[in-house]
């Protein structure tokens, strides 16, 4: 390698963190070799790039990054090896250095550590069935709550019977209707359980106890079954004790929570760390559910938990593979649904299908449109008299309702198809227009979205509310946001933590959202955020309407792209 790491810093690749731990490693081990400083930079930035270690035989002999006019090379697997081995930094499974070398996988320590831990605890808790369940009354309660033997029916046999289960389904599969029959099943096993619903976000925690709440009405179920399931939801870090300035929760394996059933929903969005550090403090006698869609995007830190765990289960034969439920049937969507339709092209990569489908006037909920650089003024036009259209109803709860029905997403923050150019480009024309007044920071109709949780004012990064007169203040301007009862929560502006105006978010800030109708801009030229997953959420946060506008080419490119992540863990519970 004749061309120093710094040069892929100075390229925008290597943060400056990445060098530094680089040469930090080539001073602790006095070995001064290209090899290990490309290895120990490449091992810091994957971490970055959300992966848990860099897997160095996809690497070697290779050029990085791959596919890129400005590149480093890397040298062949043997030679990298040899290298490696020989410093004093670098350890095997089992040591403990900054870096171990898994095979052909190289780790920062911690996550390798992570992945230890994790596989470990889920390979415990999957040995062996349950022994204290009553048959009879499960079959019972089974039949009950399922006349025929589908995919919900399977997944609450094996959350009541196992310790450890998945269920994984897109939207509209009844993920969250089938927990709460389970919950019900397991209290009718035992009405003193204590119970404990959580998501990684605030907003997740939110929409998972409204959904609770509206599947209880529906519960053929004894009363006071109804009356014990609960309906408090945390975030992870809640749950856990997080503790402020520290990495670190007061939960853990040495001081366990106090459940004998832990739920998590929205699985798909939880990191490597934060998995693992959750798998040590539930007990091991405990339940643990994960609800999610493996298919959606994964977390924005290192790790593919959920993505990983699954595809584990695929291999026959193994005790993983009778954890984890796929629901697989919607019942949102009819199976001549645009939506669904075209969902399922895009996970499978079928670029070809999902713009046929986009184009097909058979599907009247889903539509495509081309633009190369620039919103056309139509468009702006069309949303401005959709958001024009909120702001002419009196209350409001009924603003916050019809807002909540419409989103615009888009692939990134940066550029013109970008979060922040689409929010200035609609305030603007609703300034021109006369529908707003922006002479301050906050505005009567001024939509905006929670960057930061504040845990006081129970406000969660993601919620969304609005800026608005309020008649009842002498018409000075507060913040309404919803709650989960369908009541409306006031704030005045000042008590707001972090927040930013939002007619537009991020396909990854929508996640665990649902709106009627959804606007999806992709960028031009391709970016590298682009993927098979991000297009698949994006489009799942659609329940009746999607039209998408970008180029066409970009839009296919962005689906035979498959996010990929170097990880051990799969392997691990293997």
């Amino acid at each position: 390698m004749s061309i120093p790491i710094e040069y892929l810093r100075d390229l925008g690749v290597f943060s400056d963190l990445d060098i530094y731990f680089a040469k930090l490693m080539e001073r602790l081990s006095a070995c001064h070799h290209e090899h290990l400083l490309l290895g120990a930079a490449l091992a810091s930035h994957f971490t970055t790039e959300g992966s848990s270690c860099v897997d160095l035989d996809k690497l070697a002999h290779q050029s990085y990054p791959l596919h890129a006019v400005n590149t480093i090379p890397c040298p062949s697997l043997s030679q990298w090896l040899k290298i490696l081995h020989k410093t004093t930094v670098v350890g095997q499974p089992g040591d403990y250095t900054p870096l171990i070398l898994d095979n052909h996988r190289l780790y920062l320590y911690r996550y390798w550590n992570y992945e230890q831990q994790l596989s470990a605890q889920i390979r415990y808790r999957i040995r062996e069935p349950r022994s204290d369940v009553n048959q009879e009354r499960l079959k019972e309660g089974l039949s009950r709550f399922f006349p025929e033997k589908n995919g919900q029916y399977y997944a609450a046999l094996t959350a009541v019977q196992r310790h450890f289960c998945i269920i994984s389904g897109g939207p509209g599969t009844g993920k969250t209707s089938t927990v709460v029959k389970i919950l019900a099943l397991l209290l009718e096993q035992n009405k003193k359980l204590s119970i404990a619903l959580a998501a990684p976000t605030g907003k997740a925690a939110v929409r998972l106890q409204e959904s609770i709440t509206q599947a209880l009405q529906q519960l053929n179920c004894a009363p006071h079954i109804k009356t014990i399931i609960p309906l408090d939801t945390y975030t992870i870090h809640r749950l856990l004790g997080s503790q402020s300035d520290s990495p670190y929760f007061r939960s853990h394996a040495g001081n366990l929570l106090p459940y004998d059933v832990v739920v998590i929903d929205e699985a798909s969005m939880v990191d490597l760390a934060l998995m693992d550090k959750l798998a040590q403090a539930i007990p091991k006698k405990s339940r643990w559910i994960l609800l999610g869609d493996k298919d959606q995007l994964a977390s924005v830190e290192a790790g593919t938990v959920l993505g990983d765990i699954c595809e584990a289960g695929k291999e026959k034969g193994t005790l993983l593979q009778d954890s984890i439920v796929l629901l697989e049937k919607s019942y949102r969507f009819s199976q001549d649904s645009g939506i669904w339709n075209l969902a399922q092209a895009v996970k499978q990569g079928d670029s070809k299908t999902a713009f046929q489908i986009l184009n097909d006037e058979q599907y009247s909920d889903v539509q495509w449109h081309s633009v190369d650089h620039r919103l056309p003024h139509d468009l702006i036009t069309e949303i401005v008299s959709y958001f024009s259209h909120c702001l002419e109803q009196k209350i409001p709860k009924d603003i916050l309702q019809a807002f909540e029905k419409f989103r615009i997403l888009c692939a990134s923050r940066l550029g013109r198809m970008g979060v922040k150019a689409v929010n200035r480009r609609i305030e603007d024309e609703l300034r021109t227009l006369g529908r707003i007044n922006t002479y301050s920071r906050w505005y009567h109709g001024r939509p905006i979205m929670i960057s930061h949780n504040d845990y006081t004012h129970q406000l969660f990064n993601g919620d969304v509310g609005i800026i608005l007169r309020n008649p009842e203040k002498r018409y000075e301007l507060q913040a309404f946001f919803p709650d989960s009862k369908g009541d409306i929560r006031v704030f005045w502006p000042n008590r707001l933590p972090e927040h930013e105006t939002v007619y537009a978010m991020t396909i990854h800030k929508s996640q665990g959202s649902e709106f009627d109708k959804v606007l999806m801009l992709l960028p031009n030229p391709f970016l590298p955020i682009l993927s098979r997953e991000l297009i698949y959420t994006g489009l799942t946060r659609a329940k009746k309407n999607m039209s998408i506008w970008g180029n066409e080419s970009i839009f296919k490119e962005a689906i035979s792209h498959k996010v990929s992540r170097s990880s051990g863990l799969r392997e691990q519970l293997i």
